[in-house]
């Protein structure tokens, strides 16, 4: 008896360290995805506010946040989006909303914003997945649009576009939101 249990035991310890390696390789996917979604963002972002400022960059987020998530979402097998606590687009789901809380708690507590990264692994559709989040603080170039005092031409574009937004009266420092990331492990190779 004490035979069979040793050896279901050194069974179960590759499939344990297989799974510690998908794992491993989710989080490295996913860290990669949501660094160039929010160097590309940014990037895009900041030349449309150089073009034409506030009311320029509007439709960059409109349109092309979602695009380049989606390319993301694609280039590392993944998938990737914004939310927020105050959602200008993708409001959280459940476990999202539960996370964004636990960040706005840990940033009270005094944890820098860019330090906000949470994860775990969970049974998505009978399958291992893995759900990463990181913290998005606000920079001053974002009060332009999601700030206390926003232009009335700005906010009056920004209404026409998200007529639910929420995501106003930030202030530098703040958590903006979180890039939302998922992937199965069975997908990561």
């Amino acid at each position: 008896m004490k035979r069979v249990a040793l050896l279901s035991v050194f069974m179960l310890m590759p499939l344990a360290a297989q799974a510690d390696a998908l794992e491993q390789a989710a989080v490295q996917k996913s860290q990669e995805a949501m660094k160039e979604f929010g160097m590309t963002l940014k990037a895009t972002l900041q030349a449309a506010m150089q073009a034409g400022g506030p009311m320029n960059a509007i439709p960059v987020c409109h349109t092309e946040a979602p695009k380049i998530a989606q390319q993301m979402s694609e280039k590392y097998g993944v998938d990737i989006h914004r939310t927020s606590l105050k959602p200008r687009a993708t409001p959280p789901v459940e476990w999202e909303m539960a996370v964004l809380e636990g960040f706005a708690r840990q940033k009270a507590d005094g944890k820098p914003v860019g330090e906000l990264v949470w994860k775990e692994v969970a049974q998505v559709d009978d399958k291992p997945t893995l759900r990463m989040m990181k913290a998005i603080g606000a920079d001053a170039v974002c009060l332009s649009c999601h700030g206390a005092a926003v232009n009335p031409d700005v906010l009056a574009k920004i209404q026409m576009l998200y007529p639910n937004d929420k995501a106003v009266g930030f202030a530098e420092g703040d958590i903006r939101g979180a890039f939302s990331v998922s992937v199965p492990l069975a997908a990561v190779q």
